[in-house]
């Protein structure tokens, strides 16, 4: 078995708590700098790990507080901003997903 494959897998794992604090998985897709943001674009993983077939989640990454390594991140309100990142991503990955409109 290969380990160092499994592992490169967990690298790209990203570990979010949901509104009611139950833990969610996604893979890790992107990083879009975008008008002096942030943005991770993550795609919601199933139970057993496997990626799900759907829509992509694009949240904003808020700076790293001084007592904690962890970034933060928050969802974004607006509409026009989240499809200028998107665009940005499809454009990126158009070899590598097929996106329906």
């Amino acid at each position: 078995m290969d380990n160092n494959f499994e592992e490169e897998e967990l690298d790209n794992v990203v570990i979010l708590n949901d509104e009611d604090g139950n833990e969610v998985k996604f893979e890790f897709l992107d990083l879009i700098d975008f008008e002096d943001e942030e943005y991770v674009v993550l795609l919601p993983m199933t139970e057993d790990g496997e990626e799900e077939e759907g829509e992509v989640v694009i949240l904003r990454v808020e700076d790293k507080d001084e007592d904690s390594e962890e970034e933060s991140y928050v969802s974004v309100e607006d509409e026009a901003t989240l499809n200028k990142v998107f665009e940005i991503f499809k454009e990126r990955f158009k070899d590598e997903f097929d996106f329906v409109d």
